[in-house]
């Protein structure tokens, strides 16, 4: 019988370091109420002590911040969808899914941010070609769509669903498993964990599952089985998009953000109890007096008063290194232009000096761009493959994040034509490219009709 919950030895390796890093992206209540993970406790420190430093713990979020910047930024324009063919169905079905790809509403663009998010935060993502079950198999193209069996859809899986796969010589999967888990409640309010593990291979599927109750469950039975959608072309349809090693900024940034953590509360936490210092008489007499409120102290002519406060020189230094930590979160992020702040060295910077770190930043960003329009090419013609569509689907854009006026882009445009060059192929990809940029915000159905409306003028 299959162990159908086996798990390859990456995932692990990593499946304990996720919700960290889950945890360090959220911030907010969900970081907190984990602090007691993070928050290291001093050498031989009371319990009571701890306890409350743990209650009073903070979280500055610099990380999180970052990587729904870098998000926001790259979808700040759609990505440019055209297609080329005369299969009027197959451009109305694409249009659709680009308001629709996942059946709950999601647009191409929002689903493909929160896979950036993903892969940021936990360094992969999946996603699954999958096609909507009919009462019956269809016998024909046709039936097929008639019945809406052929309007495949995406769905999207976090790292830590798929638990063990196999890769071939090529890097391609030869099988897959996902595991997948929800909170059932009965009609007498008791809770049920249903479990449920999806194998895939080049050709086909199988559905198995698992019902806990008041902590026992039942051995994983197989539910279902058979051919799925993609059996045709031999591809297993599940897809592990990334951004590479050297942006998945959260597992460069974790060990730093947690460093800042446990500083910034040390140095609250000093700073909180220097506001209760002691009082300190200095006197050679024997102190007798009774101290109170309501009462006074009585000091002989050569005696003092003070407090036991730090003269704070160490303080310094920690909010020194407070601000460089804080910065090397920014620098291997590859946004130092960004790391502000009083104590900062990056304040004296020149606009100069700014602008050229935010080039590196912008070639971050395309190189993000280029890795979301080859996963969504590739999806969407692995796609066509599979309901036969004849049509070829390109996608563009996703590399221009300046915030600029679209009047000065409109004028670059003008001087280009004015050269005369002798191709109307370029004077239809420039209208089409002023027109996608300027109509950003219009469904992909409007958009694509202006494309071909443009191809046709020519």
């Amino acid at each position: 019988m299959r162990d159908i919950n086996r798990e390859h030895p990456e995932y692990t390796a990593w499946k304990s370091v996720w919700p960290r890093y889950r945890d360090l992206y959220a911030g907010g209540e969900q970081f907190t109420a984990n602090a007691d993970r993070y928050l290291i406790p001093r050498q031989k420190e009371p319990a009571a002590v701890y306890r409350e430093r743990v209650a009073r713990a903070f979280y500055e979020n610099y990380a999180g911040s970052i990587i729904d910047w870098y998000a926001a930024t790259l979808f700040r324009r759609e990505p440019i969808l055209t297609f080329d063919g005369r299969d009027e169905p197959a451009r109305r079905y694409y249009n659709e899914l680009a308001e629709d790809c996942d059946r709950r509403g999601s647009t191409l663009s929002d689903f493909f941010r929160r896979q950036v998010i993903e892969a940021m935060v936990t360094g992969r993502s999946y996603i699954a070609i999958d096609f909507p079950k009919g009462p019956r198999p269809a016998g024909s193209r046709a039936e097929e769509d008639a019945l809406g069996l052929s309007r495949g859809y995406f769905s999207e899986y976090p790292a830590e669903s798929v638990i063990h796969w196999q890769k071939d010589e090529r890097g391609e999967y030869e099988w897959v498993v996902l595991r997948t888990e929800r909170e059932l409640e009965e009609e007498n309010g008791d809770k049920q964990t249903l479990r449920e593990w999806a194998r895939y291979d080049r050709c086909r599927y199988e559905i198995w599952r698992q019902v806990e109750s008041r902590g026992k469950a039942a051995p994983p039975q197989m539910a279902e089985e058979g051919l799925h959608g993609l059996a045709g072309l031999g591809k297993v349809p599940v897809f592990e998009f990334t951004l590479g090693e050297g942006m998945w900024l959260m597992n460069r940034a974790a060990s730093l953000q947690l460093e800042h953590f446990n500083k910034s509360n040390a140095l609250a936490w000093a700073l909180t109890m220097g506001l209760f210092a002691m009082p300190v008489i200095y006197s050679d007499s024997e102190f007798k007096q009774v101290v109170g409120e309501s009462y006074y102290v009585k000091l002989g002519k050569e005696d003092r008063f003070g407090w036991t406060e730090p003269e704070g020189h160490v303080y310094r230094i920690a909010l020194e290194n407070i601000d460089r930590l804080k910065e090397e979160i920014y620098r291997v992020c590859y946004m130092l232009h960004q790391a502000g702040g009083a104590m900062s060295k990056n304040a004296a910077l020149t606009g100069v000096s700014k602008q050229r770190d935010y080039l590196v930043t912008q070639e971050v960003l395309r190189g993000m761009g280029d890795r979301v329009k080859d996963m969504m090419k590739r999806l969407l013609r692995t796609l066509a493959d599979a309901r036969r569509d004849e049509i070829l689907i390109s996608v563009a854009g996703m590399d221009e994040f300046d915030i600029g006026e679209f009047s000065s882009e409109l004028e670059d445009a003008e001087r280009l034509l004015r050269m005369g060059i002798p191709s109307a192929t370029l004077r239809a990809e420039i209208q089409k490219k002023l027109a996608m940029k300027y109509l950003c915000d219009a469904s992909q159905e409007m958009k694509d009709r202006i494309a071909r409306e443009i191809d046709a003028g020519q």
